[in-house]
């Protein structure tokens, strides 16, 4: 016979009358999604280089749109997921390195065809070591790790503006509690172009407890704090964390990068609970919904629909794929969600 029959009675009492909390993961692409470059990316790049006195005739946006496009496919291939493989074996420099290369490289072909009378060519060669004025890569560099570069979707800040709303007050949501984060195929830039945008974005990336946090990148380290789950708080941070493939290891459309999403969202729930904000005991709830919103069909839909969350397909910029979770503006989330219903 137990010895306190009262205390396990009581116990078994409030378990079974607690309701399991329904916790809402909703993560978002950042290029194309939240975020695209204004001007177009060739034409930024000439600007720059007409300012550090390239010639306006020999480099043209057209030029540079080509040589990009060729460069960008070969450095892929040279070193997938801006050398992440490589950097680990202690080869490769990361995603300074990356860009940098794929800078000089896109110039160098503009130029030597400009200089060999050959406008026809392709990149059989780097071109990496053709001579660039003094601090113009470094500036080209700068220029996409802030908002020189990119401008907002109209739709995403009055998006969030009414999701903080709606993440201070659980009663005009179905879920207990929303986690928001970005899930993108690119390098750790990505928090300081979004908080340089005016979103607010919170400490948690793809591998706090782990070394890829060492990875050498853009963003300084020391100062993300793994013991705090963001800078502003929440429920005011537009983002909880951040998940790139560089730092995740894979790219969408594979599986990993997107538990990789969910693992970093169950550990911020769990120090939330250990702060004292998620009631003891219920940090580790299975009633997880998760859905990622992106633009790209491949890498955004079917890889988080292959992965076994929800997803639905933004359409940006016009698509032959249009599956039926479509929408237009994030602004359909709310309706699509039931939030604020």
């Amino acid at each position: 016979m137990p010895s306190n029959p009262l205390h396990i009675g009581a116990r078994s009492i409030t378990q079974s009358s607690i309701r399991r909390r329904r916790t809402l993961l909703l993560t978002f692409d950042a290029f194309e999604t939240l975020f695209y470059p204004h001007p177009p990316v060739p034409d930024q790049y000439a600007t720059i280089g007409h300012e550090f006195g390239l010639s306006r005739t020999a480099v043209t946006p057209d030029k540079l749109k080509a040589a990009f496009k060729d460069v960008y496919r070969l450095k892929s291939n040279q070193h997938p997921n801006y050398g992440r493989a490589d950097v680990l074996k202690g080869r490769y420099g990361g995603p300074k390195q990356w860009w940098e290369e794929v800078i000089r490289g896109s110039f160098g072909q503009v130029l030597a065809s400009e200089k060999n009378g050959d406008h026809s060519q392709t990149v059989s060669q780097d071109y990496g070591d053709v001579d660039l004025p003094s601090g113009m890569v470094e500036t080209l560099l700068d220029r996409f790790a802030g908002d020189g570069g990119y401008t907002l979707y109209d739709d995403v800040a009055p998006f969030f503006a009414r999701m903080r709303d709606h993440r201070a007050s659980s009663n005009t949501t179905p879920f207990d509690r929303i986690v928001l984060g970005v899930i993108s195929n690119s390098d750790d830039r990505v928090p300081a172009v979004l908080k340089a945008l005016g979103l607010r974005v919170g400490n948690t990336r793809a591998d706090q407890d782990r070394s890829s946090m060492e990875l050498p990148g853009f963003e300084e380290q020391d100062s993300i704090n793994p013991n705090t789950t963001n800078q502003e708080g929440r429920p005011d941070a537009d983002f909880d964390l951040v998940i790139t493939s560089y730092e995740a290891g894979e790219e969408k459309p594979n599986k990993l990068i997107f538990d990789v999403a969910k693992r970093q969202a169950r550990l911020l729930v769990r120090h939330d609970a250990q702060q004292g904000s998620t009631p003891a005991g219920l940090e580790d709830t299975d009633d997880w919904t998760c859905i990622h919103i992106g633009d790209d069909y491949q890498k955004d839909y079917v890889g988080a629909t292959r992965a076994g969350w929800q997803s639905y397909f933004l359409e940006r910029n016009g698509s032959e794929e249009r599956p039926s979770r479509t929408i237009r503006s994030l602004m359909e989330l709310f309706t699509e969600l039931k939030i604020g219903s």
